[in-house]
């Protein structure tokens, strides 16, 4: 039998983006870490078990990357070839889990689907069905984008529904940043700035006039604007979050010292897990957590540009699209915790305790290690060029 050559052996490999790795790596290290240490005590109370939300938690992490290797596996032209079969699937999903006694409640909110055990937050699975579309969309008209206002709207006028929808769970926070998922990716793939400004404004007087018609937001507005006015009230979770980052400092309190997390904080393990690291590691805790999101951005833009340098317009986009959408979220996540932002349900991406959310990330995240893949196979020649057709 014929031994494969050195240069077989090396185009059979998967390329992996080591910079890519390492970030994606120290997240979900970190990440695990912080929920251990803002969840011990949770788990006596809920569960009777201190390591019940630790133990999930690492379950969820190596479900995500058995889910992310998988995903690897599959071309980028199979998701442009779903695109708009999956755009469908995710309007369903929406649609099913307003259905009465199929999505799962949690705190006033409808936004759960209960597979096997396991809580799937349909949301996240809608952005990243967005990015795969909106990608697709643009490749394929990419001159009525261009040169039509009707170009750029038809997408978005589809994305209504979907938002409409979203709000209907209640979930304003998920349809703003689909929103700016669509938005960002229409820009990159050449709307006209004109245009897009007037788009901008008008989203943004929509959003305006849904926080005012709806008393919850306006109450979380107002709260935003003055936290202290009703701490004990609707400005609780803010004031407790603020705290935490002053009790942090520049170094911290020490891994596991934090006392904010001890039931008065909420959410401590979830949506405001940045505060517990901000408490515990201080500002040189926030400081990398930041840096780790600013490499994931970079990483995905010099993916993107590389792909779209080599005529692989499609997974330029998608890789454009990841990134918006994991950095948005993150900024939107860590603002809210730190009172830049008024207060929404928003996990910091692959670090926040959940099943569903750690598989969906995990799994676009596995979709930029295939587009690096494919990428640097076309730059030495072991992948035909119509691959990307």
């Amino acid at each position: 039998m014929l031994k494969p050559t050195a240069n077989q052996r090396s185009s059979n490999r998967m390329h992996i983006d080591q910079i890519l790795l390492l970030v994606c790596f120290s997240l979900l290290s970190i990440g695990f870490v912080m929920v251990t240490s803002a969840s011990l005590h949770l788990g006596v109370k809920m569960a009777n078990d201190i390591s019940h939300y630790p133990f999930n938690q690492l379950a969820h992490i190596i479900l995500g990357l058995g889910f992310a290797a998988c995903i690897t596996q599959i071309p980028m032209r199979a998701w442009e070839r779903w695109g708009q079969s999956l755009f469908i699937i995710g309007i369903c999903l929406l649609l099913v889990v307003l259905i009465p006694g199929v999505g799962s409640k949690v705190n006033g909110s409808i936004r759960w689907l209960s597979i096997f055990g396991l809580r799937i937050q349909v949301s996240e699975v809608v952005k990243f069905i967005s990015v795969i579309y909106v990608a697709g969309y643009i490749n394929r008209h990419a001159d009525h984008v261009r040169t039509s206002a009707y170009g750029l709207l038809k997408p978005l006028m589809l994305f209504s529904v979907a938002c409409v929808l979203l709000l209907l769970e209640p979930d304003f926070g998920s349809a703003v940043v689909i929103l700016i998922i669509a938005m960002g990716m229409m820009f990159l793939g050449g709307a006209r700035i004109s245009q897009f400004l007037v788009l901008l404004t008008f989203v943004t007087l929509l959003a305006v006039t849904l926080v005012y018609v709806s008393p919850y937001r306006l109450a979380r507005v107002l709260s935003f604007r003055d936290p202290w006015a009703d701490a004990k009230n609707t400005g609780f979770q803010l004031t407790q979050a603020l705290i935490s980052f002053g009790r942090g400092e520049f170094s911290g309190v020490g891994l596991g010292n934090g006392i904010q997390k001890l039931f008065y904080l909420p959410e401590a393990h979830t949506d405001f897990l940045f505060s517990v690291l901000g408490e515990e590691l201080g500002l040189i805790g926030v400081i990398l957590i930041i840096s780790l999101f600013s490499a994931l951005l970079i990483r995905a833009f010099a993916i993107g540009a590389q792909a779209e340098k080599n005529g692989a317009r499609f997974s330029a986009l998608v890789a454009y699209g990841l990134g918006i959408w994991f950095c948005f979220q993150s900024f939107v996540n860590m603002g809210v915790n730190m009172g830049m932002l008024p207060t929404k349900g928003l996990t910091l991406p692959l670090m926040s305790y959940g099943g569903g959310s750690m598989i969906v990330m995990c799994g676009a995240i596995s979709v930029l290690f295939r587009i690096h893949y494919e990428v640097t196979e076309q730059s030495k020649g072991t992948i035909n060029k119509d691959v990307y057709k």
